[in-house]
Parts: structure tokens; sequence; C-alpha cells
């Protein structure tokens, strides 16, 4: 039997997809919003496609706001989005 493999939404385009083509974004028991590359830690996640485009659209719509149910500031999606593109840079 063929293995499942867990999808998740992502909170920028809406679109299903694998687990492990994306990029968790966490919401730690202090409320600190951070990029999970493990996706292991604890906390609650949200999917982001692994794009600048996704995050953005999320950052947009407010995606992340529904997801974590709190007012998310600017400079954390500012955060992510450096913290993307040294993903990329990698």
């Amino acid at each position: 039997m063929a293995k499942k493999i867990p999808l998740r939404q992502c909170v920028g385009c809406g679109e299903m997809k694998g687990k492990k083509d994306m990029m968790r974004v966490l919401k730690t028991t202090e409320d600190e919003i951070c990029l999970d590359v493990t996706g292991k830690k604890n906390g609650r996640g949200a999917y982001v496609c692994r794009s600048r485009e996704c995050l953005q659209k999320a950052r947009k719509n407010k995606g992340l706001e529904r997801s974590f149910k709190m007012s998310i500031p600017n400079e954390v999606y500012d955060a992510l989005e450096r913290e993307f593109e040294n993903l990329e840079a990698e």
C-alpha cells in the first residue's frame, strides 16, 4: 500500500500541497512567530508554499492572522521574508 502524503493548505494561495513542499510558520506558546524549518517544533503551525509570492499573499489576505487568531506586526512578516531569502540562497 502506498504511503499517504500529509497535505497542508497554504495560507497564501489556498492550494493543498504535500507537507514536505511547504514552509511551516510556527506560533510558539510565548506568541512568537518564526519559521520552523524542521517542521517538528511545538506550537501552532501554519503552512506557506516555498515561494515569496505566497508569503506576500498571506500578508495581504491575513492568512496567518486567521490561522493564529492574533494580529501579526509587519516586522514579523519582514523577518519571515528575510528567513525565506536565506533559505533560497542555500
